[in-house]
């Protein structure tokens, strides 16, 4: 058998992918998006909200992130746990200045964080030293007014670098209320100015939905379960019921255990897209994109080096071989071959152009996915090298035992 015959049965298996994916595949390629709050949307009465902010480290961003939800356009009762996570940079001084000059300290807590306890991420631990707060702090009141305990409806626990629109929560609870789901999640829209950050942060996030198709993670029978940590809305009684984060306080990619977590106790959950509610973290070297991809993305394959292996093979085959084809029809004068190049490529820029447009990027861009998943690539191979030299799932002076 021929080399060039290899390639041509080669490239026709790449393209069967792509037909296969395209129509059977949770419609990865569709923009699940929340839907602005509607001038008729009136709930009877809205339930009371508890904001869980867990910050390490944030001065540079958490000024804009508190004020930001201390300001919502919310009809119910809102209050704000900020934890601190030992950070070094003034970050709490910054928080409660804020909250001051907002005139919001009466909605307003600021906790210390206590040191990490084995087996616990420090995101996860915040998180819960913030829900334990808010438990303890109802209690001291119902005592003090010599009444029954109220219970908080949802938390929402967002990151430190999210910049939340004015009617954000209240499109959260809509979503939640009106259709009776027990976690909502965005995905914020990420920053996307530099050279790097238009290469690369479309992908990461068009990556995440090959990954977790949100059309099929949206489904109550799906085996798919997908969040985004950096906005979550979730029924206080459904964490109750999942007994807050212990079953997943050693979990990297918490947002994604959080939500199989809800729907394995029979919990709905709907994930989508957002361009109004941002993340203020910048990426604007291809070094901090690197660390960014490298914490996680060993623990996406089960730290299998066989997965590891499949996967680089499958993104070779996927996304870099039409362009190898191209070039071997081109050399050989094979138009069959070619037109096989060019089939794929059109097919996977065509899959990667909706999250180009919600990025308000030039088109050009989405013809480069071959060259960013090679990249992508090299990243996976650096998250399992680091993994074995001890220094998987590295964040911010962390580097967590995995």
């Amino acid at each position: 058998m021929g080399f060039e015959l290899i390639v041509m049965q080669i490239a026709y298996l790449s393209l069967l992918i792509w037909i296969c994916l395209w129509l059977f595949w949770g419609r990865f390629w569709h923009l699940e998006k929340l839907k602005p709050i509607q001038s008729t949307t009136n709930l009877d009465s809205w339930p009371s909200v508890w904001v869980l902010i867990p910050a390490k480290d944030e001065a540079e961003n958490i000024a804009q992130c508190l004020e930001s939800v201390l300001s919502q356009n919310y009809a119910g009762k809102l209050n704000v746990v900020l934890v601190d996570d030992q950070s070094a940079d003034g970050t709490a001084e910054i928080a409660r200045k804020t909250a001051v000059s907002l005139e919001k300290t009466a909605q307003f807590d600021l906790i210390s964080g206590q040191s990490l306890p084995p087996n616990w991420k420090g995101k996860l631990w915040a998180l819960q030293q913030g829900i334990n707060s808010v438990q303890s702090s109802l209690e001291k009141t119902a005592h003090q007014n010599g009444k029954a305990k109220s219970v908080p409806e949802y938390f929402l626990l967002t990151d430190a670098d999210i910049q939340h629109h004015p009617v954000n929560l209240q499109e959260l609870v809509s979503k939640a209320e009106t259709e009776n789901l027990d976690l909502v999640s965005l995905m914020v829209l990420l920053r996307c100015q530099s050279f790097w950050e238009k290469l690369l942060i479309p992908a990461f996030v068009f990556f995440f939905r090959l990954l977790y198709p949100f059309w099929l993670a949206n489904q109550p029978g799906s085996f798919v379960s997908a969040a985004a940590g950096g906005c979550i809305l979730i029924r206080a009684s459904t964490l109750q019921k999942i007994n807050g984060f212990e079953k997943i306080k050693n979990a990297l990619i918490d947002d994604c255990s959080l939500a199989k977590q809800v729907k394995s106790r029979g919990g709905k959950t709907w994930l989508g897209l957002t361009t109004e509610t941002i993340s203020l973290r910048p990426y604007d070297s291809l070094q901090s994109i690197w660390k960014m991809v490298t914490r996680t993305a060993f623990n996406q394959l089960g730290y299998s080096w066989l997965l590891l292996m499949f996967t680089i093979v499958g993104l070779g085959l996927v996304y870099l071989l039409p362009w190898w084809a191209i070039a071997q029809g081109i050399i050989t004068n094979n138009l069959e071959l070619t037109l096989l190049g060019l089939a794929i490529w059109g097919l996977m820029s065509l899959a990667y152009y909706p999250l180009i447009r919600l990025y308000k990027i030039s088109p050009i861009w989405s013809f480069l996915l071959p060259a960013i998943a090679f990249l992508y690539s090299l990243m996976t191979i650096d998250s399992a090298i680091k993994h074995s030299q001890g220094k998987g799932g590295a964040w911010k002076g962390r580097t967590y035992d995995l």
